[in-house]
């Protein structure tokens, strides 16, 4: 067995054979949510060095990882972004394809809002609403308690909840190979799951059928898959005042003149309310890099130093004026050291 793995990793380091006149760039793909920032690292990182701009792709999170994990060599990207930590799976995938190295750096932290357009009133949730609003199948209405799950018939935030307006259930989101959209399954729609008594006890007997319940969006219409472009969410919104939109807080800030973010449980999507953990729907930013094409592909090194300096992503850093929430200094010295010791992820 090793020696296939050997001469699996053997084959596809000949990719980087001719490496020079092949890729002379970093290659990036992954997480919407990451981008920008990336984005940003990668533009002063041209400006200031003596290495070409890396090459950024928005792909979402599960699609940057299965480009990422095919393998090794100049066709294969050397970073990808996640807005979500890689799974167990994904990690074994890689390794199937000799990346047996990983290293891990968190970024910082983000908020996913549930949006709407500045034009109309401000919504205000609870994670147990949203849960009732977007899940496939939910609670009996007729007998809630009843331990009865039925195809989700609501049709209107008022039939959810009579405290909220009486107005059409309509959700524009990220795809399933969206890191937002799993980590919006899991805070938001998992987080309302949750305070339902008979559901939360399923997780004790049954863990995968409670995962089910509780992170299966409604497939009706009422959520609306928008693919990866945030942008045109936002287009969206503004069209149709009675919609709202799932993206990360950074996008939110950027495009606050035109979108506002809904209360959640009572906690607006603020920068100082994600930061000190109050804001319910928040989760950490990540992104991997292939070790086996540090030292191959120029400049992968010197573009992690970038990333990882105060100035970039300290609390004062150019990513915080791009929405990044910065980790606290003790958590960027730990992620800072294991980049310069090119420390490898363990699970």
């Amino acid at each position: 067995m090793k020696k296939l793995i050997s001469a699996a990793v053997a084959l596809s380091l000949t990719g980087f054979v001719g490496m020079a006149s092949a890729r002379d760039y970093i290659s990036v793909v992954g997480s919407s949510t990451v981008y920008p920032f990336a984005t940003v690292v990668a533009e002063q990182f041209g400006k200031t060095s003596k290495f070409k701009t890396p090459k950024i792709e928005s792909t979402g999170s599960g699609g940057g990882l299965k480009l990422f994990c095919a393998g090794v060599g100049v066709e294969h990207p050397d970073i990808t972004n996640a807005s979500r930590r890689i799974k167990k799976s994904e990690v074994e995938r890689c390794a199937k394809n000799g990346i047996n190295d990983i290293i891990e750096v968190k970024v910082g932290y983000d908020g996913i809002a549930l949006a709407n357009s500045k034009a109309a009133p401000l919504f205000s949730v609870s994670r147990k609403d949203i849960f009732l609003a977007l899940a496939k199948e939910v609670p009996d209405p007729k007998d809630p308690s009843s331990g009865k799950l039925v195809a989700n018939p609501y049709n209107t935030w008022k039939e959810v909840n009579k405290d909220l307006p009486d107005m059409a259930i309509e959700v524009l989101g990220p795809p399933p190979t969206s890191g937002t959209r799993d980590a919006f399954a899991e805070l938001a729609m998992e987080g309302g799951c949750k305070k339902i008594d008979w559901i939360k006890a399923m997780k004790k007997k049954d863990k995968k059928m409670y995962k089910s319940v509780c992170h299966t969006v409604r497939e009706d219409g009422k959520y609306i898959e928008a693919g990866e472009n945030d942008n045109l969410i936002v287009q969206k919104l503004e069209a149709n005042k009675g919609a709202l939109g799932v993206f990360g807080y950074s996008f939110l800030d950027q495009n606050s003149d035109k979108v506002q973010g809904s209360l959640v449980d009572g906690v607006a999507p603020t920068f100082e309310l994600i930061a000190d953990g109050s804001y319910p729907v928040s989760r950490p930013l990540y992104f991997y890099v292939k070790k086996a094409h540090m030292g191959k592909i120029p400049g992968i090194e010197n573009y992690l130093t970038e990333f990882t300096s105060d100035k970039a992503w300290g609390d004062d850093g150019y990513l915080a004026d791009k929405g990044l929430i910065p980790m606290p200094t003790e958590e960027r010295k730990a992620f800072k050291s294991d980049v310069e010791s090119k420390t490898s992820l363990k699970l």
